[in-house]
């Protein structure tokens, strides 16, 4: 039997995929960049291969003896000075793994992709598999390289390769190693999130994600999608989840979407520091709700309630952060407070 090699294994989502495959009797390989952490995989019997998703002779090097390849591994930041190395680890990366696993005979390729290579629903809506990718022109580097992603694999899906795609929603749950996939619960302990807009996403949990790549490595179909997706929020009732579950006593200021958007964009034009990017706030605007229909009939995937996953991923980050987790408004979202009437006021006097 050949070997199962991961990319992206030793972040958030991979560690979790490494363990479903390891418990599944897998004989695992892991990709692993230069001063990559792996001692949270230290209970896992694995065989490292150095190397870049970006580096094709690694890459190609990592592939002898490979039956089966999930690739994970990817960049989900949306800061300004990272786009190109955002298109370049998702697009360029994804191209060059595929690839060399065509190239190898690899016998199945899972492709994590995400919902964000599907685009938003209208606002209080839902999407499926089917809607076409529509938000390219709002220059979201991380929507835009998720989905140039995906052309990719499809490209090779009709040369022979057989790869199936999975698009996660928002991924939240325990054993965060990085701290970065959780950033958004830690931002919100540490009262970091001054503001927020009206919007929504789906919240899915990170282990039933790592089930759901073993059952579209087992079930799916050759050139299909699946979005593996739990349970649809509005930001006002995640937060407000939030809160209950840590204690806290105030939520962000919620203000009005289009000003917020304008504004931001006009800040960062001129320079001025802020605690997010323009990006982060025009993706937070619009509705990232959906339905896994096509995953729970084809495929048997059954996420857990939503009350464990939201109440494990909080409780370990605030066993994370400790007595650094704050039960009212941190000192920029006081700020914010405080300006928050002069754009509702702008948004009303302009009919937004």
């Amino acid at each position: 039997m050949g070997k199962t090699l991961i990319t992206g294994g030793t972040g958030f989502l991979g560690s979790h995929v490494v363990r479903a495959l390891a418990e599944r009797g897998d004989q695992v390989r892991l990709l692993v960049r230069r001063g990559s952490r792996v001692d949270h995989l230290s209970d896992i019997d694995f065989e490292r291969a150095g190397g870049d998703v970006t580096d094709r002779r690694a890459v190609r090097r990592s592939m002898e003896n490979v039956d089966r390849v999930f690739h994970l591994a990817g960049t989900t930041s949306m800061r300004p000075r990272k786009r190109d190395a955002i298109f370049d680890v998702n697009v360029k990366g994804t191209r060059i793994v595929l690839e060399e696993a065509l190239a190898a005979n690899v016998k199945r390729v899972i492709h994590t992709s995400s919902v964000a290579a599907i685009g938003p629903a209208k606002p209080k809506g839902t999407v499926d598999e089917n809607q076409p990718y529509r938000i390219g022109h709002l220059g979201i580097a991380y929507a835009n390289s998720k989905h140039e992603a995906e052309v990719e694999a499809l490209r090779l899906a009709a040369h022979g390769l057989q790869v199936v795609i999975v698009n996660p929603s928002f991924v939240l749950g325990p054993d965060d190693p990085k701290g970065t996939s959780m950033h958004l619960v830690r931002r919100f302990l540490l009262g970091r999130i001054p503001v927020y807009v009206d919007g929504g996403l789906n919240i899915v949990d990170v282990r039933d994600i790592a089930q759901g790549h073993l059952l579209a490595d087992e079930k799916g179909e050759v050139g299909e999608r699946y979005i593996l997706a739990g349970r649809n929020f509005t930001l006002d009732r995640l937060f407000a989840d939030f809160a209950r579950i840590a204690g806290r006593e105030e939520l962000p200021v919620k203000l009005p979407s289009r000003p917020t958007v304008l504004a931001v964009e006009a800040m960062a034009r001129a320079g001025l520091p802020l605690p997010f990017s323009p990006d982060e706030v025009r993706s937070a605007s619009l509705w990232w709700t959906c339905r896994n229909t096509k995953a729970r009939t084809r495929l048997g995937f059954a996420p857990r309630p939503h009350e464990e996953t939201l109440e494990d991923a909080v409780h370990w980050q605030m066993e994370q952060l400790g007595d650094r987790v704050r039960t009212g408004r941190g000192a920029q979202e006081a700020a914010f407070a405080a300006f928050a009437p002069v754009l509702r006021a702008g948004g009303r006097v302009l009919g937004w």
